[in-house]
């Protein structure tokens, strides 16, 4: 066979992989979950063409397809990668070879696709999240929007969502918002500008929409609902909630700031689901009538009618309890709620 002839092969190999932001739309989630899921998991794909550019297989979109499933049933993501690594193990042989139509591909001996081991996340020190808010902060007060973009893009890219919100956004949200009211109205245009670039950021994170189950199921994908209460603006962590599910394929509807009361019983009516989740960031919005409202609102036929588990997000909810309802003091223990309301939904629906 000819130089040129291997080179057309070649060719014609990579074409036959899927690219990242091609993956991306096949699946329903976004290029920053199939990274992160590469970088701190090793689910990412065997070869890559000239340039290093990613292109993904039929048996790495496997792989990636049983990890959205699994976390999709509230399976941890690192229990989920495991498992889906195991699964890409369990098989055998290389990718079959495209059809060139020259004939009979010659035989070649099988070896199995040597798996990269997951890589656990290097734990940062103290110091690298005080640069990176010092460096957000000081992009803020210059008004440098670029910067501020590329910042947070860089400290998602580099810490995963949820960190990256928790080390870097809020407490530079915090600062920023100090500053505004020891200095008035000085500091107002750089909470807004940070406020707008961290929720741009947050909606780049969540991912399109996933396959759900019909209102009138007990199954663990029906769509989640998030609102804020009545009178609450404060909008932010609902939706870094929101992206982080989005990231682990859960499905949900998000209905943003200050949403009525009726309103948010009428999508629980509509759309069954599991968790409702409230929130509230002062004490003078939060409402437990509200919330035992909403915990009492039915859904589903007569006969078989449920009824959502509330959690009640933010510091305003700080006082009376809600029997019942979940408090999650982070969005990392927020979405471990989440994951367990739902894997105990899967059980009992394989009862």
């Amino acid at each position: 066979m000819s130089e040129g002839q291997h080179r057309g092969q070649d060719s014609e190999s990579a074409r036959t992989g899927l690219t990242t932001g091609a993956l991306a739309r096949r699946l329903g989630v976004s290029p920053t979950t199939l990274r992160t899921w590469d970088r701190r998991y090793g689910l990412g794909p065997a070869r890559r063409d000239a340039g290093h550019h990613r292109r993904w297989s039929e048996r790495d979109v496997a792989m990636v397809e049983e990890m959205g499933r699994l976390t999709s049933s509230g399976v941890p993501p690192a229990e989920a990668a495991h498992a889906a690594l195991k699964l890409i193990d369990a098989g055998s042989g290389a990718d079959p070879a495209p059809d060139t139509g020259a004939g009979p591909a010659p035989v070649r001996a099988v070896v199995p696709r040597p798996r990269r081991p997951a890589r656990p996340a290097a734990t940062p020190s103290p110091d690298t999240f005080v640069r990176r808010r010092r460096g957000l902060s000081r992009a803020a007060v210059r008004l440098d929007a670029p910067a501020v973009q590329d910042l947070l893009d860089d400290a998602v890219e580099s810490h995963s969502l949820i960190t990256a919100w928790q080390e870097v956004m809020v407490p530079t949200l915090h600062a920023v918002g100090r500053k505004w009211e020891e200095a008035g109205d000085r500091y107002v245009e750089v909470e807004h500008l940070l406020s707008w670039h961290v929720s741009r950021t947050l909606h780049r994170c969540t991912t399109a929409p996933v396959a759900e189950a019909p209102p009138s199921s007990p199954a663990a994908n029906t769509p989640l609902v998030l609102a804020c209460v009545p009178g609450e603006q404060h909008s932010l962590p609902l939706e870094a909630l929101s992206a982080a599910l989005g990231e682990l394929g859960v499905p949900q509807r998000m209905f943003g700031a200050a949403v009525p009361v009726e309103a948010v019983a009428a999508a629980v009516r509509r759309t069954g689901p599991a968790v409702v989740v409230l929130w509230a960031q002062a004490r003078s919005t939060a409402s437990v009538p509200l919330a035992r409202h909403i915990a009492e609102t039915r859904w589903g036929v007569r006969g078989a009618r449920g009824r959502p588990v509330v959690m009640l997000g933010g510091p305003g909810w700080a006082g009376p309890a809600v029997r019942g309802a979940l408090r999650p003091t982070s969005l990392r223990e927020a979405l471990t709620q989440i994951g367990r309301v739902r894997g105990e939904a899967t059980a009992g629906r394989g009862r």
